[in-house]
């Protein structure tokens, strides 16, 4: 069974969506035999590279929302990450392009380490509001997470996957969606959003019933 996932690293309902998957793959008997691959899809592509803004204003800008209530969604947000077993820090949570990130990611892959990646640049920027945008944070990142330095180095020294990002992103609008994330099992069913793990759980399960029929 393969499921694939499309989010952005710098998406806190994809880090929620994240763990979500984890406990459903917890209470799915055949996880073992479940393959995961993250698919790039960037919130804010015409982000300028080198470039990052306060969130908070991203959000009062994006939403129409007041000072006061960007603040109090941001709060909510991290309230919701505590339910959840994670530690979200919004208040200082700074917002740029994530290409580079994705391109890592795709390097990441080669070596079956999307999964370490994601979870140490989503850690890295929610948890220890980390920059994941410059290249000498992103480098020390990638290596904490398992990646060869040389290889990354070269990646983002280069224009590398850049064309796979695209692919990705274009595969998301093909298949209609909006928002992440989104997560696709065997290319025959579809869940969107941080939906409870066992919501999830039920939907493995009824793929895995119907894959042979």
């Amino acid at each position: 069974m393969e499921v694939e996932i499309w989010a952005d690293v710098v998406c806190p309902w994809c880090y929620l969506g994240k763990r979500h998957f984890e406990q459903a793959l917890d209470s799915f008997d055949h996880s073992d035999k479940v393959q995961v691959v993250y698919r790039s899809f960037e919130l804010d592509p015409s982000a300028p590279r080198g470039v990052t803004t306060p969130t908070v204003k991203v959000l009062e800008q994006k939403y129409g929302m007041t000072p006061d209530r960007a603040r109090q969604a941001q709060r909510q947000m991290e309230e919701r990450a505590t339910a959840d077993g994670l530690t979200f820090r919004m208040d200082k949570l700074r917002s740029g392009n994530t290409k580079d990130a994705h391109r890592l990611l795709h390097l990441a892959k080669a070596s079956d380490r999307q999964g370490d990646l994601m979870e140490r640049l989503q850690r890295a920027y929610f948890t220890e509001q980390d920059s994941i945008f410059d290249h000498d944070a992103l480098t020390r990142l990638a290596v904490e997470a398992g990646l060869d330095p040389d290889e990354v180095t070269d990646v983002l020294a280069t224009d590398r996957y850049s064309d796979h990002v695209e692919t990705d992103e274009a595969m998301a609008r093909s298949l209609g969606a909006t928002g992440v994330p989104l997560f696709v099992i065997d290319r025959r069913y579809g869940i969107s959003g941080a939906q409870p793990a066992k919501t999830i759980t039920d939907v493995l399960e009824r793929a895995w019933s119907e894959a042979d029929q």
